[in-house]
């Protein structure tokens, strides 16, 4: 028996949940005392893996798996669960994932615990700790099935370098028509530098900023904290900012470090959707917005003015301990 892990990539390379779900199957796989097995999509270089724990890795490399299709990519994983005889799968919490997390769960029969944060309380029987009530609260759940999978929640569990030799070798799942009945028409990609679900800070900014031309405030905070860029759902809709950096219940959720809100008011929808972040920090000049009760840190005061400020202070922080 071992875990498999899926890691995810894009344009090659492996995203930062890729990294953390593969350390987080070999703590795993300490508590069983066998191997991890990852599985990687037309990934690049496999070798970076072993850093992270893995033993070994089973590379597909397949020209119609380009982009994600959920009914193939849990062929996929089905398939490697099968050949390496796994009974523990370990998958992220990117959206990709839940989306093909209910297919391998059929597919295999298994029961999936979403949004773990934790390793395993127990592996016999086999109990996990996860968030709910949108992260208020934490509940245990016991997986009975023979198959488990966990999805794990982002930034939950962190890198934790375990250097092993990681052997690679070939994997060629067979598919079948109906896999690809589903056809990718287009693909909506945030335009910033890093991808909100890779980020350890966010900045994102709301209806408070008056209009797109003023969106270079958040982007130049975002610069000098080296974070992803998001906007509330009004943003989104209204066009100032494309769908994909759309962030809350309704959008991508975020599960940072820093979640920086700029002239967010704080729906209750979007609070849902961010809460998983360890620090909220809010700027607003509404001392009455709900964000402020739900925020770790706030300002009250007008964008225009702290931002920038704001932003000087965290230059001269930055030259002077270099």
């Amino acid at each position: 028996m071992s875990i498999l892990v899926y890691t995810e990539s894009e344009n090659g390379k492996f995203k930062k949940s890729a990294l953390e779900v593969a350390s987080y199957a070999k703590g795993i796989a300490d508590q069983l005392n066998t191997q991890v097995v990852a599985v990687t999509v037309n990934a690049q270089d496999s070798s970076v893996l072993g850093n992270y724990g893995v033993d070994k890795v089973l590379e597909v490399k397949d020209d119609k798996l380009e982009n994600f299709n959920a009914k193939a990519y849990a062929d996929v994983l089905q398939q490697a669960a099968e050949q390496s005889s796994s009974k523990v799968i370990v998958i992220s919490s990117s959206a990709n994932a839940k989306y093909l997390a209910p297919l391998l769960s059929g597919g295999l029969k298994a029961g999936y615990a979403s949004n773990v944060v934790a390793l395993p309380e127990s592996t016999e029987p086999f109990t996990v700790k996860r968030t709910a009530f949108s992260n208020k609260a934490f509940n245990s759940t016991e997986i009975t099935s023979e198959v488990k999978i966990v999805g794990l929640a982002n930034n939950a569990y962190g890198l934790k370098e375990n250097s092993a030799a990681a052997s690679a070798e070939s994997f060629q799942p067979s598919f079948d028509e109906k896999d690809f009945d589903i056809q990718v028409s287009a693909v909506d990609k945030t335009t910033g530098k890093i991808a909100i679900a890779d980020a350890d800070i966010v900045v994102s900014g709301g209806r408070g900023l008056k209009g797109p031309e003023n969106w270079h405030l958040i982007e130049d905070l975002a610069e000098v904290l080296g974070a992803a860029t998001a906007c509330s759902k009004p943003v989104s809709d209204m066009g100032w900012r494309p769908h994909s950096e759309h962030v809350g219940q309704t959008g991508k959720p975020v599960a940072a470090n820093l979640y920086v809100a700029v002239g967010i008011s704080g729906a209750i929808q979007h609070l849902a959707g961010v809460n998983a972040s360890k620090v909220k920090l809010v700027i607003n000049n509404d001392p009455e917005a709900p964000f402020f009760k739900a925020a770790d840190y706030g300002v009250i005061g007008d964008a225009f003015k702290v931002v920038p400020e704001l932003i000087e202070k965290l230059k001269e922080f930055k030259v002077n301990n270099a």
